[in-house]
């Protein structure tokens, strides 16, 4: 599936850019990420890859928002992100991290698949993931 494929679809739409919502979903992204952080140090390994996961999200729908795009399925995110790779703004293994995040979150939340290896894996791939969303940001 592809951008254009999502909008017609309904996966996507196109939104007017806003630097405020923007905003929003970096402080979620940031929020989501310290509370992953507490959960871990607090051996909450499913809400720790939970947060993980949405930290990720939220800072991945920070650049749909800058992208002029509004996700309305999570894997709409993902496409945006592939399209990234493809147009060379964004290194594949962040499109990987977020797959891999997504499945891990889904393991978590409906198969009580979790453990502390995985708990910890999901917050060195989040605070990289959005790091470099942030710098991502920057750049487009």
């Amino acid at each position: 599936m592809n951008i254009k494929e999502c909008l017609e679809q309904g996966y996507l739409s196109e939104e007017k850019l806003s630097l405020d919502l923007i905003e929003k979903e970096m402080k979620e992204s940031s929020y989501d990420l310290e509370k992953a952080e507490k959960a871990f140090k607090d051996k909450d390994n499913k809400w720790a890859i939970v947060k993980c996961y949405y930290s990720m999200f939220h800072a991945a729908k920070a650049i749909c928002f800058n992208l002029c795009y509004r996700e309305k399925k999570h894997f709409a995110v993902l496409i945006i992100l592939e399209h990234l790779n493809k147009i060379g703004k964004l290194e594949s293994k962040f499109v990987n991290y977020f797959s891999a995040i997504m499945s891990l979150r889904e393991g978590a939340d409906y198969r009580y698949s979790y453990s502390a290896e995985k708990a910890e894996s999901s917050l060195i791939t989040a605070r990289e993931f959005c790091a470099r969303m942030e710098k991502l940001l920057k750049g487009l």
